[in-house]
C-alpha cells in the first residue's frame, strides 16, 4: 500500500457503456447509472446501431453523458477501447446497455478499490446469494468452462471471467494495449490484468439475464473465439515466447 490519498467515493466512477441496437433499454440504463452516487461521467459508445438507438442518443441532453458514435460496426471490444480512452475518473466500470446488471451495486464493487485492497474488481454472477433470473443451462456451463480454462492460463481463481461488471483503476487500463474487437475482449482483459500482477477481487452480484428473443447477442462462435483469446493472450504463453527469444539471442 502506498501513500496515495484515496478517492472520494462520491462521483469517482467513469461508466463506459458499449451499445448496439438497444433502443428499448438504453435510456433506462443511462438513468439508472446517473442515479448512482458513484457516477462522475457516463460514456456511451454506439457501435453503429440500426434500430433507432443512435437517433435516441443523438438527441440526449445530459451534462454528465458523452455519446460517441462509431462510424462502422466493429464490436464490443472496439467500443470499449474507445470509451476507456475517454475516461477521466479514478475508476472505470463496464456497463452493458441492457438491464441484466444493476448499477445500484456500484458501491459494493467499488469497496475493495476505495479501501486500497484491489486494483481490479470483478462482479461475479456465480458468487452471490442475490437474485438471479433462471435461464440457459448450457450458457452457465459454457461460462464456467471458459472461466476455468482462463484460470488455468492466468493462475487466477476467478468464478466469472465473462462477467460484464469489471471495475479498474484507470491506470490499470492505461498500462496495456487492447486488441480484440468483439467479445474476445473479456479474456484479453483478464489475461493482461493477470500479466500485470494487479490485485484482483471478486464481489457477488445479482443478474437479470435476457433471452435471445429479448436481444441477447453472444453465441457459440464467441465462445470459440474466447478460447482462442485465452491462449493467445495468456501470460504463460507470453513468458514462454520471451524465454525462447532470450535463448535465441544468447
Amino acid at each position: 500500500m502506498d501513500d496515495r490519498p484515496l478517492p472520494d467515493p462520491a462521483r469517482c466512477l467513469s461508466v463506459v457503456i458499449p451499445c448496439f441496437n438497444e433502443v428499448a433499454t438504453i435510456q433506462e440504463v443511462i438513468d439508472r447509472v446517473l442515479a448512482s452516487p458513484c457516477t462522475r461521467e457516463v460514456i456511451v459508445v454506439d457501435d453503429r446501431s440500426t434500430d433507432g438507438t443512435r437517433e435516441l442518443l443523438e438527441k440526449l441532453d445530459e451534462p454528465n453523458v458523452r455519446v460517441i458514435l462509431q462510424p462502422v460496426n466493429r464490436g464490443k471490444g472496439a467500443a470499449l477501447r474507445r470509451g476507456f480512452a475517454e475516461a477521466q475518473a479514478p475508476f472505470v466500470i463496464i456497463q452493458d446497455a441492457d438491464l441484466e446488471y444493476d448499477p445500484a451495486e456500484y458501491p459494493d464493487l467499488l469497496a475493495p478499490l476505495l479501501a486500497d485492497k484491489a486494483d481490479v474488481v470483478y462482479g461475479s454472477r456465480f458468487l452471490s446469494g442475490r437474485p438471479h433470473r433462471v435461464l440457459y443451462f448450457w450458457h452457465s456451463v459454457g461460462n464456467r468452462l471458459l472461466t476455468t480454462v482462463s484460470n488455468m492460463f492466468t493462475n487466477l481463481n476467478l468464478t466469472d471471467m465473462e462477467t460484464c461488471y469489471k471495475v479498474f483503476r484507470r491506470e490499470v487500463l492505461e498500462s496495456f494495449t487492447l486488441e480484440e474487437d468483439r467479445f474476445g475482449i473479456e479474456p484479453e482483459l483478464t489475461a493482461k490484468v493477470a500479466a500485470g500482477g494487479w490485485r484482483v477481487y471478486e464481489i457477488g452480484i445479482s443478474y437479470s439475464g435476457r433471452t435471445y428473443e429479448e436481444g441477447k447477442k453472444i453465441g457459440w462462435r464467441d465462445g470459440v473465439r474466447a478460447l482462442y483469446c485465452i491462449v493467445r493472450y495468456s501470460p504463460l504463453l507470453q513468458r514462454a515466447r520471451a524465454s525462447r527469444s532470450r535463448r535465441r539471442r544468447g
